[in-house]
């Protein structure tokens, strides 16, 4: 049985990648009475690029991370941050993987939605039990809470989905001619 390793591209790549989303997390604009940012755009990209674990492990410690040093939020809420990330990204690489068509259009743009709308079901999820069970609010005002919650989740999926076939598109021949593409793909 052949032992598989991974390679230092594979782990720089997660590094670089968990940067990146930390990073762009911290640029945020208004727009519709939400804060629109492209983390979700590069947590997708990262399931593009490094397939479902891998992608997953950067888009989760980024995201994390930033809840952690930057967010001010509890170990609870850090760990549901890692989750919620890690499988949006996940979802993303699964959809994606399939080496005869990654560069399929369609296919990208699927895997963006898929990914997104797994964050937003999620993050969804986390915000009824934490109003229904943790602050033990009436339903009405739970109600009230999802869906002024939900709207912004939405405008942020859309902007990801958008936005990461794009960033997608962008590096993929970069890499490609720079030989690291097939690095990352093992």
């Amino acid at each position: 049985m052949k032992k598989k390793s991974v390679n230092a591209y594979v782990l720089t790549f997660v590094g670089v990648m968990a940067a990146m989303v930390y990073v762009v997390t911290l640029f945020r604009f208004p727009l519709l009475g939400s804060k629109v940012h492209f983390a979700n755009a590069v947590c997708l990209l990262s399931g593009m690029l490094l397939g479902p674990w891998w992608g997953g492990l950067a888009a989760g410690l980024g995201s994390a991370l930033y809840d952690a040093l930057a967010g001010g939020y509890d170990f609870i809420n850090v760990l549901i941050t890692f989750v919620s990330k890690f499988a949006m990204a996940f979802v993303c690489g699964v959809l994606m993987h399939r080496r005869d068509q990654e560069e399929n259009l369609v296919r990208v743009i699927l895997a963006s939605v898929c990914g997104a709308l797994t964050y937003v079901a999620l993050y969804m999820l986390k915000t009824f039990i934490y109003q229904c069970f943790v602050y033990g609010y009436p339903m009405d005002a739970v109600g009230a809470t999802m869906v002024a919650k939900l709207v912004p989740s939405l405008i942020n999926a859309a902007v990801a989905v958008v936005a990461a076939p794009v960033f997608y598109h962008a590096l993929r021949p970069a890499l490609r001619s720079a030989g690291v593409w097939e690095k990352l793909r093992g």
